[in-house]
């Protein structure tokens, strides 16, 4: 519309150059044959009053022409208007033709980042600075609502003060020891809730992050303290549970040890117990075999005396005395009557 509004004036300007110039007289005098001078008007300009207007209306052609004509840049949605008032159309990225009259103000549709720093305080009083990250896109079938009730300047407008708000609602739910502990929920709550605020203006939250949180010293110090001493109890619970454990396996080992070694007693004494029992049954089964090799010993004796006696004769009694004799006379002899008499040196030699 600048331009439009650029070949307007050209235009006119022109229009008003070439009136002046027709206008425009130069006088002259001339002496004539009394002697005296004659003045004279004359337009030497007129003539090139074309100039001025020719070149007005170039101008205009050209401005206006080039007025009809926008182009606009990817990732962006242009806002049309005419003399201030908003229409309902946006334009998409590309060149499209306008009215000279209209005027077409580019809103950045690509997911852009803001980064803001804030002072919150905790449900306890306790000073926090934050710094927190956003992600936003505007909506931008809606774009010309934006324009319209918020402005392009919608940043400084709406975002910065609804994020402040946001963050220091939420954090004002939790303890400062919380808002370490608990740091995914809280980005999820403030992102729910600032979702919730900037959608009344047509931007869309696409992520949030808390990207640091920093205590006062004191805070921090008695934060420190406080993990020293969990990690002290800790170590000491731990090493109390170390110490009862090994006592529990100390006493199962010897608990397990004495039942071992009670199992393989009972053991040696029923091994003992069935060698003392196979022991004394292969005695009992060799004095067994030992009865029987007697008795079976006495049974060939008494058979083979038996057989003996039945075919020993008075020859054969004979024979076994004389094998028998070593030679010597008895010195004495029974005799008939039970007497028994002494033989003097019958005449035997040794």
């Amino acid at each position: 519309m600048a331009a439009f509004i650029i070949g307007i004036i050209a235009l006119a300007a022109g229009i008003l150059v070439a009136l002046n110039l027709k206008k425009l007289k130069k006088s002259s005098y001339a002496k004539n044959t009394s002697g005296t001078y004659t003045e004279s008007e004359t337009k030497p300009y007129a003539k090139f009053s074309w100039i001025p207007l020719v070149a007005g209306v170039l101008v205009f052609i050209i401005a206006t022409v080039s007025s009809c004509y926008t182009s606009i840049e990817t990732g962006h949605t242009g806002v049309v208007t005419i003399f201030g008032r908003v229409e309902n159309y946006t334009l998409d990225a590309g060149i499209h033709v306008k009215a000279p009259w209209q005027t077409v103000v580019q809103m950045d549709n690509r997911v852009q980042k803001a980064t803001i720093n804030l002072e919150c305080f905790s449900s306890d009083i306790q000073e926090v600075s934050c710094k927190y990250t956003m992600n936003y896109q505007i909506n931008k079938a809606n774009a010309q609502e934006i324009y319209r009730s918020v402005g392009i300047d919608y940043y400084d407008t709406v975002i910065t003060p609804n994020v402040a708000e946001s963050v220091k609602t939420i954090m004002a739910h939790y303890t400062a020891e919380n808002l370490v502990g608990n740091r995914d929920s809280l980005a999820s709550e403030i992102e729910v809730l600032l979702g919730e605020q900037l959608k009344k203006y047509n931007i869309e939250v696409v992520s949030t992050a808390i990207e640091d949180m920093d205590f006062t010293d004191e805070f921090t110090n008695a934060v420190e303290a406080k993990q020293v001493a969990v990690q002290n109890k800790l170590k000491a619970t731990t090493e109390q549970e170390q110490k009862t454990m090994e006592a529990q396996q100390a006493a199962e080992r010897a608990k397990i040890e004495a039942s071992a070694a009670a199992e393989v007693a009972q053991i040696k004494a029923e091994a003992e117990a069935e060698v003392a029992k196979i022991q004394a049954q292969a005695n009992l089964e060799v004095a067994k075999l030992q009865a029987d090799a007697t008795e079976y010993a006495g049974e060939k004796e008494a058979a083979k005396n038996k057989a003996i006696s039945e075919e020993l004769t008075e020859e054969l009694l004979r024979y076994y005395l004389i094998q028998q004799w070593d030679g010597k006379y008895p010195e004495t002899y029974v005799g008939s009557e039970g007497v028994a008499n002494i033989i003097l040196n019958s005449g035997n030699k040794e």
